[in-house]
């Protein structure tokens, strides 16, 4: 359930990208969306041990 909550957030996120931004910009800022929605899902407690 873990990765779906994160594959989901990734794509709104890289949508959102893609729509507001210039295709260089939302590319070089897929990195940091990648790492913002890992720590979004991380420290809202769904990534569990």
């Amino acid at each position: 359930m873990q990765k779906k909550i994160f594959w989901l957030l990734l794509i709104a996120v890289s949508v959102l990208l893609d729509v507001t931004m210039s295709f260089l910009w939302a590319t070089i800022l897929t990195l940091p969306a990648v790492v913002l929605c890992w720590w979004i899902v991380y420290r809202s407690g769904w990534i569990s041990d």
